[in-house]
């Protein structure tokens, strides 16, 4: 019923916000960089229109005639569904990922990536780096409402990237020096925190649309520092840019504490929320430094972005 001759693998890396949270959706750059840790997605073809999945976060099986909603396993799903038109054979997926999804780092955009590279494979479709963007783009929309692609977009293409999605450009920048994430303890999920800003936004639009400008001149002016190599303005940057997630409503007392722990040692260049906020992660610049009562995630920029292989 399975041809293990034929396996396809495709993996993608994580991935973590530099610059540009929040203004990247209303069109703006953003900056981001793909992780050394990945997910990696094994496809098994099998002879009939049976479809399993397995994974660390659940286990599942269904025909490709009745797929049956799984929220655990919603992204992979999606991808499936959106792929249907070109699929007529069952298959087995495999998930392996190198990080918790507790952690975030993009592991909902990278086994995204991932199972659509798979799937596009096995349906013997080649896909462009822009193409990949878009199919992935269309299943995030699909699952959650919104979201800009940031995360994917690193994925797909590795290293340090400028992002924005109207209309979407991806440039590539060159390395970054140290940085270290500083995990608070819990997150918020991404729609949530977004939507409790357009709350705050529709209160005050034309408060916020000026917020958003400076979040764009700020990582406009970011992108010329890494591309000058230039880490001493590139660290004030991110401090400024921390003062508009502040304002944006996103950032809480913990979070905060995390910060300018960070900033009283003079090692750290600059530090500021990465992500959407309320919760997650801390970035920091300059050095790799354990702060007492928070975990240290150690990060490396891998610059390999999606890969695919077969048995």
């Amino acid at each position: 019923m399975i041809d293990e001759r034929n396996k396809i693998i495709a993996s993608a890396p994580g991935s973590t916000m530099l610059m540009g949270e929040h203004a990247v959706v209303k069109g703006y750059w953003a900056i981001a960089c793909a992780l050394d840790k990945r997910i990696e997605v094994r496809l098994t073809p099998r002879s009939d229109s049976v479809v399993k999945v397995r994974s660390e976060l659940a286990t599942y099986s269904a025909s490709l005639d009745d797929l049956v909603p799984d929220d655990k396993l919603s992204f992979v799903l999606k991808a499936i569904e959106l792929q249907l038109a070109d699929l007529d054979k069952g298959f087995e997926l495999d998930i392996v990922a190198q990080f918790s999804h507790t952690l975030g780092l993009g592991s909902s955009a990278a086994v995204t990536v991932a199972t659509v590279k798979a799937l596009a494979a096995y349906s013997n479709i080649e896909l462009t780096r822009e193409q990949h963007l878009q199919k992935a783009l269309a299943v995030v929309h699909a699952v959650q409402g919104r979201g800009s692609g940031t995360d994917l977009a690193a994925s797909i293409y590795g290293g340090v990237i400028a992002y924005k999605i109207d209309p979407c450009e991806v440039l590539a920048l060159s390395g970054l020096p140290i940085i270290c994430l500083h995990y608070v303890g819990y997150k918020t999920k991404t729609p949530a925190v977004l939507e409790i800003v357009a709350q705050y936004g529709a209160a005050h639009p034309t408060i916020y649309a000026g917020i958003y400008k400076m979040m764009d001149s700020i990582t406009g002016a970011a992108i010329a520092a890494v591309k000058a190599q230039d880490w001493q303005r590139f660290g004030k940057l991110m401090n400024i840019y921390q003062g508009q997630m502040d304002s944006l409503g996103v950032n809480d007392a913990k979070l905060s504490e995390i910060i300018y722990r960070l900033r009283q040692n003079p090692l750290i260049q600059g530090a500021k929320i990465s992500g959407s906020g309320l919760g997650d992660c801390v970035i920091s610049l300059g050095a790799e430094l354990e702060l007492t009562g928070y975990q240290q995630i150690k990060l490396k920029i891998s610059d390999h972005g999606a890969l695919l292989t077969h048995n």
